[in-house]
């Protein structure tokens, strides 16, 4: 879980640097009235002012010297959190799966992990120059006591107003903060959705009803910027006056008291300094602003990093067929019944139909006997060992998927191909029992064409994922995997499929009544039930079969 906590924790290799020269930069600040002090009187007396006009430019010097390895700390503070932020957001939305990733669009979670990350991991060096900010009006306060007691009442009669003003610009701008960067999310999230139905918008003619879904937030992303504005404005209008309240207060009771003879005209002008410090307060709205945003860009990051990870076993899979097992599975969304207890027995080595009409389940199954979700209730067992129980390795390796529109990842067509396979399964082979060979071996660079490059149909897209998901070790799952095939290729793939030499068991979700009549069993869905199961020939004596393939 990202708390404000753990963002600071990691900065801790560089964050005592910077807490470190920000204090020296704050001593020396508070230093430096003093110095200047002492060469007035130096001057009044007639005395060395020539020594402390020398201390006065070494800590200007050093002073700029501490600036510079902040902003420099700071920056790979920074830089360096956001990596390690990104780092766990992605990991945790791969780790997480589809059931968690599914509530956030895609937009959305770029959003969370991109800009939101980068805001959030400013907490640290935001926090640490706060709270050294604090430094120079508190000693300014310890040293105008020294000086005169009524000077520091005066002082902290002013500092007061100004502390106000930045308490009720912090409240207001951690909650614009938020409601700003959730607006991005939602813009970003339906942009995403947008470009990736492009031709339909384009086909369908309705890129100006698009324009006006996606920019639809955009009136209150820009109320929030100017609420922003606003309330940044008002601070500092506020602090504009405050500030100077706190000068003249200063130098009200300071000149009376140099005219009673109690301060020395040195000490009148370092308390001019110190008053200047106090009154340079407002300006930390900046650093301020910084933070409300870094603690937004972390309840952002935490609502990610809050979903609990898919949870793997240390099981292995004994030596068996692939029987498949459902026993009383419910899966719900809300308060839909999308699998509404489902037994199953399919045997090892079968291929297996899935049929059903629009919102039957077909591809809820096919998730649940991937282990893509998990069930609300019930139990997936594959060759009587539960799939929540087994390992990763077991599982990812003995059980693999192919979809209707595969997420085709990697540099180039190969690699596309063999993302997760098992090392030992040729590359070619895999390509040739897909007929994927049949394609790729017409582009000029073969298996080595740059996926960004590569020329596909939808059917060949499709074959592409079949290929990657033809290493499945005991249970190959397809889910509507060759809906966009021509009839001849779909045939000989449908022919490879039901000759599998492997004997591996296949579970096709399908709508083509000849991918059933070649599949050894048919189980047959209907609003989330099993209807029933049989031979494709057994089950089309029923009207309402047949129905189902129109």
């Amino acid at each position: 879980m990202i708390t404000f906590g753990s963002v600071l924790r990691h900065g801790r290799g560089r964050l005592p640097v910077i807490g470190t020269v920000a204090l020296l930069g704050s001593l020396t600040v508070l230093a430096l009235p003093t110095v200047l002090g002492r060469a007035v009187d130096a001057v009044v007396v007639d005395g060395g002012v020539g020594r402390w006009v020398l201390i006065a430019c070494c800590l200007i010097a050093l002073g700029i010297v501490c600036d510079v390895v902040e902003v420099l700390a700071g920056t790979a503070c920074v830089a360096g959190t956001t990596a390690w932020l990104r780092d766990r957001l992605v990991r945790k939305v791969l780790a997480s799966g589809p059931a968690v990733t599914s509530r956030f669009s895609t937009g959305d979670l770029v959003t969370r992990v991109s800009s939101n990350a980068h805001d959030a991991a400013q907490a640290g060096p935001a926090t640490v120059t706060a709270v050294a900010a604090v430094v120079p009006p508190a000693g300014s306060l310890v040293l105008l006591t020294l000086i005169d007691p009524w000077l520091a009442a005066a002082f902290l009669a002013g500092v007061v107003l100004v502390i106000a003003v930045l308490w009720a610009f912090t409240r207001r701008t951690a909650e614009i903060s938020l409601t700003y960067q959730e607006i991005q999310g939602r813009i970003a999230g339906m942009l995403t959705e947008a470009l990736a139905g492009i031709r339909t918008i384009v086909a369908a003619g309705t890129t100006r009803r698009e324009e006006r879904r996606i920019l639809g937030p955009l009136p209150q992303l820009h109320e929030q910027g100017l609420r922003t504005w606003r309330v940044l404005a008002r601070s500092g209008a506020q602090a504009a006056v405050a500030g100077p309240v706190v000068l003249i207060a200063v130098l009200a009771v300071g000149g009376i008291q140099l005219v009673r003879g109690r301060i020395t005209p040195g000490e009148y002008f370092a308390a001019a300094q110190y008053a200047v410090i106090g009154a340079g307060l407002g300006s930390l709205t900046g650093v301020l602003g910084e933070l409300a945003r870094a603690r937004a860009g972390i309840t952002r990051a935490a609502e990610l990093t809050a979903a609990e990870p898919v949870a793997y076993g240390t099981l292995s899979l004994p030596l068996g067929p692939g029987r498949l097992t459902f026993d009383e599975v419910v899966v719900q969304a809300g308060q839909a019944v999308l699998l509404d207890h489902v037994d199953l027995d399919l045997p090892g080595g079968a291929a297996v139909a899935v049929v059903g009409p629009s919102g039957a389940g077909k591809s809820v199954l096919a998730a649940v006997a991937g282990r893509l979700i998990d069930p609300d209730s019930g139990q997936v067992r594959l060759d009587g060992m539960p799939l929540g129980g087994l390992s990763r390795a077991a599982l990812r390796s003995a059980v693999k998927c192919a979809f209707e529109r595969p997420a085709l990842v990697g540099a180039t067509v190969g690699e596309a191909i063999s993302v997760g396979a098992v090392p030992a399964v040729p590359l070619l082979h895999v390509a040739r029992a897909t007929h994927v060979h049949d394609f790729v071996s017409r582009m000029p660079n073969g298996y080595r064409t740059p996926l960004a490059d590569a020329p596909m149909s939808g059917g060949e897209a499709q074959r592409l994922g079949l290929a990657r998901a033809w290493t499945a070790g005991r249970l190959l799952i397809l889910d509507d995997a060759t809906s966009s095939l021509d009839t001849a290729t779909e045939l000989q793939i449908s022919e490879t499929l039901m000759g599998d030499r492997q004997r591996r068991t296949r579970l096709i979700v399908t709508h083509r009544a000849a991918t059933a009549a070649r599949a050894d069993l048919v189980v047959w869905l209907d609003r989330g039930r099993v209807r029933a199961v049989g031979s494709h020939q057994e089950l089309w004596a029923d009207a309402d079969y047949r129905g189902v393939f129109g």
